[in-house]
């Protein structure tokens, strides 16, 4: 049975789609800790981060790293933190977060409750701002 992320990736699961490419996904995390709060995956389902192949798994970082300058240019921050985190989903996923402070990465906190218009506006400024 397909994992969510793969239902999402497939678009038989409405997302707010950031960026895509014929192997990965880039998607608005709906519980964000902050507005940007942006998820990549492999669009093949795999559960754990490193069981993917070498040359996969570097593709997947190149991928996450032009998601991550799309997001910085939408959301002015010092830095996008990336956590590989999050046992729930069967299916490798990078949380890419705006930061000014390392709280804005405390998954403890509450999260942001957004309208579905903040959640396309958020994916549309970021998605204008990926290069593909």
């Amino acid at each position: 049975m397909a994992s969510i992320f793969s239902k999402i990736a497939a678009g038989e699961i409405p997302s707010y789609k950031c960026a895509e490419s014929e192997k990965f996904y880039a998607f608005l995390d709906i519980n964000p800790l902050v507005e940007g709060h942006t998820l990549v995956i492999p669009r093949r389902e795999v559960d754990y981060f490193f069981d993917l192949e070498d040359d996969e798994l570097a593709e997947y970082q190149l991928f996450a790293k032009r998601v991550a300058a799309a997001v910085k240019k939408a959301f002015p921050c010092k830095k996008v933190a990336q956590v590989v985190l999050g046992l729930e989903v069967p299916h490798a996923h990078i949380h890419l977060i705006p930061m000014n402070r390392e709280s804005d990465v405390d998954f403890r906190k509450e999260k942001l409750a957004l309208t579905p218009g903040q959640f396309q506006a958020i994916a549309e400024k970021i998605r204008n701002n990926f290069e593909a």
